[in-house]
């Protein structure tokens, strides 16, 4: 998966499209990432003792990983990302826009 975990992302669908947020979580099995502040559901939770109030309870959803752009932090822009092998064979992510590294 070629979206990790603290990335700034674009959401390209849904209906948050177009905020940015920084990846809390990723499931690569699934295919799916938390981004913070995007896909809110609601939930409605009972009181457990003294650990948490009852109530309805705001939380992120995951989003499959194809709704999604990683940001260049170089040239700022959304954009699609590559792999390069450094001389040392190291495996490094590319912005295909910019051809910088990104990792």
């Amino acid at each position: 998966m070629k979206i990790r975990k603290d990335d700034t992302v674009v959401i390209t669908a849904g209906k948050d499209s177009g905020k940015r947020g920084k990846v809390r979580r990723t499931w690569p099995d699934e295919e799916r990432v938390i981004v913070e502040g995007a896909n809110m559901i609601k939930r409605h939770s009972r009181a457990r003792r003294a650990a948490r109030q009852a109530g309805i309870i705001e939380l992120e959803a995951p989003i499959h990983v194809s709704n999604v752009m990683l940001v260049c932090s170089k040239c700022g822009k959304p954009t699609r990302v590559g792999f390069q092998f450094l001389a040392d064979g190291k495996r490094v992510r590319v912005c295909k826009s910019c051809q910088e590294v990104i990792d």
